[in-house]
């Protein structure tokens, strides 16, 4: 089986042979104007959602320079724990003060302030879609706001807190709450379109491809689920709680667990392709993976980042932080860009994993960075973001 992805810079065709992760990466994909289960790469010029499209590949199809300076910064508040958003010019970032704000890309001017009622946004990551802002906050309501002018269009309550990052599809709103459902929310109204029961919370931010979403559960179960209805078509036991997002790409989905493991799914077969286990460090994956160029790219609470082989299995380097590492890495330029709760931005080289540079924040840094335009933000817990380039 295989898509097209469409570069229209130099307007050509890439074919990708979706059994062939290999195949994928920034430097030759960028993003399509083909439905989104096709893009896997996020276009030069935005950033609508946590992992940057819709497999969550983690890639940008922006080249940030070598060396990295700060451009601007904003003190957003106490704390931001999510990834921003970056749409026609505009930085998305949720604080922990219960704001959503909206700020010029290029000049880091505030646009507007969207204050929730209860005051509590975590980690849920603002998408972009249709003129309007997804976000979900730990009272367990998920906001539609308006891009433009920041006034508020509908509300859904869930009846738990929402961690997980909001999914935007042909005018669907996918999100998980500690309520153990993901919800289906109709973009433009509102209104419950479906909700699945899981056995356990769905803090993951759900992938979709091919029609179907997936979630990589608490209750230890892979599910792909038809966004048409809500119809459950299959499972894949993982054996461990997950708190990560996956990678779906092609017949292969990739996430990392808390009982220390990496796993690699075969959709086609729905059996487990392999297992990734550091004899020497056990410690969970919170990270969400990036995939690139045949590497399964992640982050560990062992302070480590790793690069693992994506058909193998196998590990290929690592680069030891000075902190576990719960940030997920984006992959743009041929170099990864990776928070650690070290306080540091970390850059380096995909097929190595060699140390390019490195940039210092006030704080933790657990959040994710967004990637457009030759720049990259990223959020700290210090309540700053920070815009380099």
């Amino acid at each position: 089986m295989t898509y097209l992805l469409t570069r229209p810079a130099q307007a050509f065709i890439v074919v990708l042979a979706l059994a062939a992760p290999r195949l994928l990466t920034a430097q030759q994909t960028a993003a399509s104007a083909a439905p989104a289960a096709v893009a896997a790469v996020s276009p030069v010029s935005e950033w609508r959602s946590f992992r940057g499209s819709h497999p969550q590949t983690g890639l940008s199809a922006a080249v940030p320079g070598a060396t990295l300076k700060q451009l601007w910064s904003f003190n957003a508040g106490e704390t931001i724990e999510s990834t921003a958003a970056i749409a026609g010019g505009v930085v998305y970032v949720g604080s922990g003060d219960g704001e959503l704000i909206a700020l010029d890309f290029a000049s880091g001017a505030v646009k507007w302030r969207y204050k929730t009622a209860t005051n509590l946004l975590g980690e849920s990551s603002p998408a972009v879609a249709d003129g309007a802002v997804f976000i979900g906050d730990l009272g367990g309501i998920l906001h539609a706001v308006s891009a433009a002018d920041g006034k508020g269009l509908w509300t859904f309550k869930t009846n738990s807190e929402i961690k997980a990052s909001p999914t935007v599809v042909d005018g669907v709103v996918l999100v998980g709450s500690y309520d153990g459902h993901l919800y289906a929310i109709d973009a433009k109204s509102g209104k419950q379109r479906w909700k699945v029961l899981t056995n356990g919370q769905v803090h993951a931010t759900a992938a979709v491809a091919n029609g179907l979403t997936f979630v990589a559960g608490c209750d230890a179960i892979f599910r792909a689920i038809r966004i048409a209805d809500g119809r459950e078509m299959y499972t894949i036991e993982s054996g461990a709680y997950t708190g990560a997002s996956p990678v779906v790409l092609g017949e292969r989905a990739y996430f990392g667990t808390f009982e220390n493991e990496v796993l690699a799914l075969d959709l086609k077969t729905r059996t487990i392709l392999w297992r990734f286990t550091d004899p020497d460090r056990e410690f969970p994956y919170y990270s969400s993976a990036a995939l690139h160029d045949g590497r399964v790219i992640l982050g560990g609470r062992d302070k480590f980042v790793r690069a693992l082989d994506a058909d193998t299995g196998k590990l290929q380097w690592t680069f030891a932080t000075r902190a576990r590492v719960d940030s997920s890495p984006v992959v743009a330029g041929g170099r990864v860009y990776i928070g650690s709760s070290d306080n540091r931005l970390y850059v380096l080289d995909a097929a190595t994993g060699k140390k390019l540079s490195e940039f210092m924040t006030g704080g933790a840094i657990t959040g994710s960075p967004a990637i457009a335009d030759g720049k990259v933000v990223i959020g700290s817990q210090d309540g700053t973001l920070y815009v380099l380039g």
